[in-house]
Formats: C-alpha cells, structure tokens, sequence
C-alpha cells in the first residue's frame, strides 16, 4: 500500500499560502525571508527523492506546472526530479494536463486517493494543496505530516488544518532546527497509525 505524506512550508499560525510568493495573496513570499540552511535543504531533496509520486491540487499544480518544466537544472537534481516523477492531480475540472507523466485524478478526492493509496507501493508526497490535504487528513488519509516552520505568524491567510472534521491527535516522530533563523522541521503520524 502506498503512503501518502503532507509536505509543507508553515508559518507558527499554521499559514501555508503561497510561502514561495507565486499565488496573488499580498502577505506571500514569506519563506524567502529566512535560511533554512544546508539541513533544511537537504530535508527538502531527501524527501523529494525518496518518493514515487507527488499528489497535488488543481491550483496547486497549475501553480508547478508553469514554473517547474521552465526552471534550469540543477546540481542536486531537485528539479529534474520534480519534472521526471508521476504526478496524479485531483481535479474534476482539469482535462489536458501539460505537465509530462500527470494523470488526472477526479470524483470524490477521499475515494480516488483511497483507490490510488490500494493500487501500489512507495511514498506519495503532497506539497501545498491546502483544500485537498483537509480533505484527505478527514478522510484519515494522511500517513505522515513533515512541516518546514518558519518562525513568524502572518495573520491570514490559508492555514494547512483549517476547520477539520474531528480533532486528530498527531505523535512526534522528528524535529530540528536548521538554517540559522529558527526555522523547524517536524516529522508527525497519526497517533492512530
């Protein structure tokens, strides 16, 4: 069975909108203010590296999609990785997806993703999305939560949890610091799993 892991840059107040500044929310751009250092990257590209797919939301592919395929290679791989690998997206409204190796993923998002986690093996991670990560954490979906904070509250703005069915308690697997701003990766599962 494959797992599906939630991969997200977040601000203490729980904001991940446009951490990278590429959506029309006036407060984005926020990760950029802060180093997350060698570790935080390498936390990044080993997560990234370790997957078999990437799962996203619509806005949050068209978001990749226009930026990524553009981007120049790397030293680390990062972004021949982010373009070569499976992508599946969520969407009912999304036909002729641009972005090489995307399957379409569409009906009730809990059930494709359901069928999907059944249907194979490996890692399939989740970057922004925020819509559809609140979709699958209700649905129990959710195998691993990793979270980038960023030391600053932002005061608005789409936050990963928002308003949740029921309250789900979550067991710290890993945390540390890294960059020299104060900046935190945690690892979590499901105190259920």
């Amino acid at each position: 069975m494959r797992r599906v892991v939630v991969t997200e840059f977040i601000s203490v107040d729980g904001v991940i909108e446009a951490p990278g500044g590429g959506e029309p929310f006036e407060r984005g751009g926020w990760a950029f203010d802060f180093d997350r250092g060698d570790e935080g990257n390498k936390f990044k590209l080993d997560e990234l590296m370790e997957a078999d797919a990437q799962l996203l939301g619509r806005k949050t592919y068209e978001g990749f999609a226009a930026a990524w395929p553009n981007r120049p290679d790397d030293e680390a791989g990062f972004t021949q990785r982010m373009n070569s690998m499976t992508k599946y997206v969520v969407s009912n409204t999304l036909e002729n997806p641009s972005w090489q190796n995307t399957t379409v993923l569409n009906g009730d998002a809990a059930d494709a993703v359901r069928k999907l986690k059944e249907d194979g093996d490996g890692t399939v991670l989740i970057a922004g999305s925020a819509q559809l990560v609140q979709a699958l954490t209700d649905a129990g979906l959710v195998d691993e939560y990793r979270l980038m904070v960023f030391p600053l509250v932002i005061g608005a703005g789409k936050r990963l949890w928002g308003d949740t069915g029921a309250p789900a308690a979550l067991n710290l697997v890993e945390s540390k610091p890294v960059g020299d701003a104060g900046v935190l990766t945690l690892r979590y599962v499901p105190k259920d799993a």
